[in-house]
This record gives structure tokens, sequence and C-alpha cells, in this order.
């Protein structure tokens, strides 16, 4: 795991001229991309920094990595955010976003299922993101893996539904299916995460974040999200 720390005006802009360098080279490798976004409020100014970046994105399927079980346009669901960034306010085909299944038509396992099924079609048979962007919580959880809840030890399926979390159920890809993305880029910010950031770091295994696998992952922190690194830990071993 490669770590950088960067002030957090600029944080963002670096996320995404990252993940868009990633895109490219993954459409000049094999003609098409998958990028799976993370929902919450951190990623909000990243995707507005990604939709001006120079990117082919006719070429990329953009993905979930979890979303809350709401009706469609819903405030809570990810979708909505990631939506008006690369959609409504960017240069994203409305088409090119795949969005999971859960505005109550289905069980959140039967949307689970139905995600996996899109997953598939658009990067194989076990599915191969290229990238993950992934967040942390205070409490450790990324996707929405969260610590004791039963889908954060789901290893025979790529998607899966949880159960309720802070007023939601969710559906997340599953740790094996984070694991086999060619990159990981983990974006974490504030004070209130240091304690999770360092437990990542360690890959403490009582988080769940502390079990997603560290080759080819890039950790981007702001200071405050790193304060309890080792001075050493800006140097990308581990």
């Amino acid at each position: 795991m490669h770590v950088e720390v960067r002030d957090p005006e600029v944080l963002p802009g670096v996320v995404a001229a990252t993940i868009a360098a990633m895109l490219r080279e993954a459409v000049a490798a094999r003609g098409v991309a998958t990028l799976a976004v993370s929902g919450g409020r951190t990623p909000s100014a990243m995707l507005a920094a990604l939709a001006a970046e120079d990117v082919p994105w006719t070429k990329v399927w953009l993905l979930q990595v979890d979303e809350r079980v709401a009706p469609a346009g819903d405030p809570a669901r990810n979708l909505v955010g990631l939506q008006d960034a690369l959609v409504r306010h960017g240069p994203v085909p409305a088409g090119r976003i795949l969005a999971m299944p859960v505005d109550g038509t289905s069980t959140s396992e039967e949307a689970a299922r139905r995600y996996a099924a899109t997953l598939r079609d658009v990067a194989g048979r076990p599915p191969v993101l290229d990238i993950v962007q992934l967040g942390l919580g205070d409490d450790g959880h990324t996707a929405s893996l969260v610590p004791d809840d039963p889908a954060s030890e789901v290893t025979d399926a790529d998607v899966a539904a949880t159960e309720t979390y802070r007023g939601h159920r969710r559906v997340t890809l599953t740790r094996p299916t984070l694991d086999r993305a060619r990159h990981r880029v983990w974006l974490v910010t504030g004070a209130d995460k240091a304690g999770a950031v360092a437990r990542l770091w360690a890959a403490d295994p009582t988080i769940p974040g502390g079990r997603i696998r560290r080759e080819h992952a890039l950790l981007l922190l702001d200071p405050a999200a790193a304060r309890f690194l080792a001075a050493d830990a800006a140097d990308g071993r581990g």
C-alpha cells in the first residue's frame, strides 16, 4: 500500500487525476474501463474534479461500490451525488452509470443478485474491476462492509445485502470483489478517521478495511486523517 498525504484543498484533485490516469490506461490496454465509486460525503469534491478530467467516458462503465436501500431520487442514495457530479453537471452519458437496483421494487438480496449479474456482464466471470474507490468509516468499515455484519464475511458472492446500519439496509460489493480489482484507491479525510486509518495501515483484521488486499492500493489522506501514522508511512511502504 502506497500512502500520500495532501492538503485538503488539493486532495480531491489529486485523487481525480490519479483515477483519470488509471482509466485512460485501462481503456488503452483493453478498450474499456470499469470504475466503482463509494458513497458518502467525502467523494463529492473528488467527483466534481473527476468531471473536469480528460477521460474517454463513452468507454467507461461507472458502477457503485455500495448503496443505501431507498426510493429513487432519495437524498440518502449515493446515486444522487454521482449523477449530479458526473451526468447533470459533467460529461458522462447517463447510460454509462450502472446503478444498484435498490429502489424497493425487489428485496435487498435480489438487488444484490441482479447487480452481481451486471458486474459479470461488464467485468467478466469472476468480475475484475479496473478501479474501486474506497472510503473508510470511523469504525473501520469500507464500502458497506461493517463490523459484525454478516455481509463482511461473505466470500462466495460478488455483491451482498447488509443488515440495517445507521438507518438503512445496504447493498455492497464484497471483499473478494474489492480484492480482485486491479487498483484500490482509498480517499480518507478528517481527524475522526485518524484512528481507523492507523488500523487500516496496520492491516488490523478486526476491522473490515484492514482485511482488504494491500497490493496495488493507494491511500490518499489529508493531514488530519494521517495524524496517527508513523512518520515513514508516506514513503509508500506496507
